[in-house]
């Protein structure tokens, strides 16, 4: 069994190094790249003010947040969840950056889980492409005319349908896929790096059907296309 979970933050800024925080964590659950329903969704207090740019991305108020739990009361139950699985994420060192950072305050260590920078797998998926999550759902047909704002579990659950078609299609439980760039993540600057298949897949036709195919094939005459796909696998 496969276990992922797709994976997004809200915060008051760009960087927790001068002094952001989380104030929304939004996961979604995958088993076999197959959505569970199974989410974990909380609101945080970043015992701070909103500034304004950061209001305007994700419409979250101090009034709204004030009330909520601080990271530290939600850390044990957010590392239930994930527990080892691989994380989905789009531009994943910003992140885990601020994850890592909620999670030194809290006394905990830093998330050693493997991840999938979506922003990363998609440039090699579409290279020149825009790859921003709105720009890939415009390309794959993804409705997100729900995203007027940006909201963790909403994007969550949209990266989920992006993923699902940057690594080959919405059946790709039961199609042959490439295998997904992964790596592990100790450092906030952390990147997938390329892993190849360790061994190449077994032919997929038996030798019967390759001989029975080989004989149709002479039977279309000189000039047939297949007969030089023929001779080309054979000097292959």
């Amino acid at each position: 069994m496969k276990r992922e979970i797709v994976l997004d933050t809200e915060t008051t800024g760009l960087s927790p190094v001068t002094g952001d925080r989380i104030v929304e964590i939004g996961c979604v659950e995958l088993v076999n790249h197959i959505p569970t329903g199974k989410h974990f969704h909380v609101y945080l207090n970043p015992e701070r003010e909103m500034p304004d740019d950061a209001f305007k991305v994700h419409g979250l108020t101090d009034d709204f947040l004030r009330d909520k739990p601080l990271f530290s009361a939600i850390a044990e139950e957010f590392l239930r969840f994930i527990g080892n699985a691989t994380l989905i994420i789009h531009n994943a060192p910003f992140d885990i950056g601020f994850l890592n950072a909620e999670l030194e305050k809290a006394r905990l260590p830093s998330l050693a889980n493997a991840v999938i920078d979506t922003v990363m797998l998609a440039r090699e998926v579409h290279p020149g492409a825009r790859v921003s999550l709105d720009a890939l759902c415009k390309h794959y047909g993804i409705d997100n005319s729900r995203r007027t704002l940006h909201g963790a579990l909403l994007d969550s659950e949209i990266l989920a349908e992006v993923y699902l078609e940057l690594i080959g299609g919405r059946q790709v439980a039961l199609a042959l896929v490439a295998e997904t760039r992964v790596t592990r993540v100790e450092t906030v600057s952390g990147f997938p790096v390329a892993r190849p298949r360790p061994a190449p897949l077994p032919p997929r036709l038996l030798e019967a059907e390759r001989a029975a195919h080989a004989l149709l094939v002479t039977t279309l005459g000189a000039e047939a296309l297949w007969g030089a796909y023929i001779e080309a696998e054979e000097a292959a």
